[in-house]
């Protein structure tokens, strides 16, 4: 192996357990091996030997509707150019960019046709 990274998510609780700050960092990340905080994260990870997907989604207290709405609208948007990208299966990756244009659009995140 020629160079590894290393990803550090932190994640304060409260007494019952629900996320009050997420800090995270990674070596090769936009501000080097700093924490930054972020108010969500969506992770997936898809084991091998069981040929299932494990998750986990958190996101603080102070996170707001509309937040999450444009959190999920750019979640979408990127999980449809990376599908597209692993498979090149361009039908697929149009059908969930119109979802995605059709959710940006109902959370007026995305201004809706005339």
């Amino acid at each position: 192996m020629a160079k590894t990274s290393e990803i550090k998510i932190k994640v304060a609780l409260d007494k019952e357990n629900v996320p009050e700050k997420i800090h995270w960092s990674a070596s090769d990340g936009p501000n080097g091996a700093k924490d930054a905080e972020a108010k969500a994260f969506l992770l997936s990870i898809f084991d091998k030997e069981h040929k299932d997907t494990m998750k986990i989604d958190l996101w603080t207290k102070e996170m707001q509707v509309n937040e999450m709405d444009r959190f999920f609208y750019h979640t979408f948007r990127a999980l449809s150019d990376t599908y597209f990208k692993a498979t090149q299966n361009k039908e697929l990756a149009v059908d969930m960019q119109r979802f995605v244009q059709y959710f940006g659009e109902q959370t007026e995140i995305l201004p809706k046709p005339k």
